[in-house]
Protein backbone atom coordinates (compact mmCIF):
# COMPACT_ATOMS: atom_id res chain seq x y z
CA UNK A 1 0.00 0.00 0.00
CA UNK A 2 1.31 3.40 -1.00
CA UNK A 3 1.32 6.06 1.72
CA UNK A 4 1.45 9.84 1.57
CA UNK A 5 5.02 9.60 2.86
CA UNK A 6 5.88 7.44 -0.17
CA UNK A 7 4.41 10.10 -2.46
CA UNK A 8 6.43 12.79 -0.70
CA UNK A 9 9.61 10.69 -1.04
CA UNK A 10 8.93 10.15 -4.77
CA UNK A 11 8.33 13.87 -5.09
CA UNK A 12 11.72 14.62 -3.53
CA UNK A 13 13.55 12.03 -5.60
CA UNK A 14 12.04 13.22 -8.86
CA UNK A 15 12.40 16.88 -7.88
CA UNK A 16 8.74 17.51 -8.68
CA UNK A 17 6.75 19.73 -6.39
CA UNK A 18 3.40 18.13 -5.56
CA UNK A 19 0.78 20.17 -3.75
CA UNK A 20 -0.62 18.54 -0.58
CA UNK A 21 -4.12 18.42 -2.07
CA UNK A 22 -2.80 16.49 -5.09
CA UNK A 23 -0.92 13.90 -3.03
CA UNK A 24 -4.01 11.84 -2.13
CA UNK A 25 -5.21 11.78 -5.73
CA UNK A 26 -1.77 10.72 -6.90
CA UNK A 27 -1.60 8.03 -4.20
CA UNK A 28 -4.89 6.45 -5.35
CA UNK A 29 -3.81 6.61 -9.00
CA UNK A 30 -0.48 4.92 -8.27
CA UNK A 31 -2.23 2.22 -6.23
CA UNK A 32 -4.59 1.61 -9.14
CA UNK A 33 -1.69 1.32 -11.58
CA UNK A 34 0.23 -1.06 -9.31
CA UNK A 35 -2.93 -3.16 -8.82
CA UNK A 36 -3.28 -3.49 -12.57
CA UNK A 37 0.37 -4.51 -12.89
CA UNK A 38 -0.22 -7.19 -10.23
CA UNK A 39 -3.11 -8.54 -12.29
CA UNK A 40 -0.86 -8.76 -15.33
CA UNK A 41 1.83 -10.56 -13.32
CA UNK A 42 -0.69 -13.11 -12.03
CA UNK A 43 -2.18 -13.80 -15.43
CA UNK A 44 -1.19 -17.17 -16.83
CA UNK A 45 -0.77 -17.82 -20.47
CA UNK A 46 -2.77 -20.62 -22.02
CA UNK A 47 0.51 -22.25 -22.97
CA UNK A 48 1.64 -22.13 -19.30
CA UNK A 49 -1.53 -23.90 -18.20
CA UNK A 50 -0.91 -26.72 -20.68
CA UNK A 51 2.83 -26.60 -19.95
CA UNK A 52 3.80 -26.27 -23.57
CA UNK A 53 5.83 -23.66 -25.31
CA UNK A 54 3.66 -21.10 -27.07
CA UNK A 55 3.63 -21.48 -30.81
CA UNK A 56 3.78 -18.48 -33.03
CA UNK A 57 2.66 -18.83 -36.57
CA UNK A 58 2.26 -15.93 -38.88
CA UNK A 59 0.56 -16.52 -42.20
CA UNK A 60 2.33 -17.62 -45.31
CA UNK A 61 4.67 -15.02 -46.76
CA UNK A 62 3.60 -13.44 -49.98
CA UNK A 63 4.43 -10.37 -51.98
CA UNK A 64 1.68 -7.78 -51.78
CA UNK A 65 3.07 -5.65 -54.59
CA UNK A 66 1.81 -6.07 -58.11
CA UNK A 67 3.97 -7.53 -60.83
CA UNK A 68 5.31 -5.09 -63.40
CA UNK A 69 3.20 -5.93 -66.41
CA UNK A 70 4.55 -3.54 -69.00
CA UNK A 71 7.60 -1.67 -67.70
CA UNK A 72 8.70 1.29 -69.79
CA UNK A 73 12.08 1.54 -71.39
CA UNK A 74 14.80 3.43 -69.49
CA UNK A 75 14.89 7.15 -70.38
CA UNK A 76 11.63 6.84 -72.31
CA UNK A 77 10.15 9.88 -70.55
CA UNK A 78 13.39 11.80 -69.95
CA UNK A 79 12.95 14.20 -72.85
CA UNK A 80 9.34 15.02 -71.89
CA UNK A 81 10.35 15.71 -68.27
CA UNK A 82 13.30 17.87 -69.29
CA UNK A 83 11.14 19.76 -71.80
CA UNK A 84 8.67 20.72 -69.07
CA UNK A 85 11.40 21.92 -66.67
CA UNK A 86 11.97 25.69 -66.41
CA UNK A 87 15.73 25.33 -66.98
CA UNK A 88 17.97 22.49 -68.09
CA UNK A 89 21.62 21.85 -68.77
CA UNK A 90 22.36 18.92 -71.09
CA UNK A 91 20.27 16.04 -69.73
CA UNK A 92 19.89 17.49 -66.22
CA UNK A 93 17.42 19.78 -64.53
CA UNK A 94 19.02 23.08 -63.59
CA UNK A 95 18.04 24.42 -60.17
CA UNK A 96 19.19 27.22 -57.90
CA UNK A 97 21.93 26.43 -55.44
CA UNK A 98 20.53 26.36 -51.90
CA UNK A 99 22.85 26.70 -48.95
Amino acid sequence: MITIEDIQKLSELSRIKIAPEEQETLRTQIESILGYIDQIKKATLVSDAVSQKPTVQAGALRNVLREDGEPHMPSEFTERVLASAPAREDNYLKVKKIM
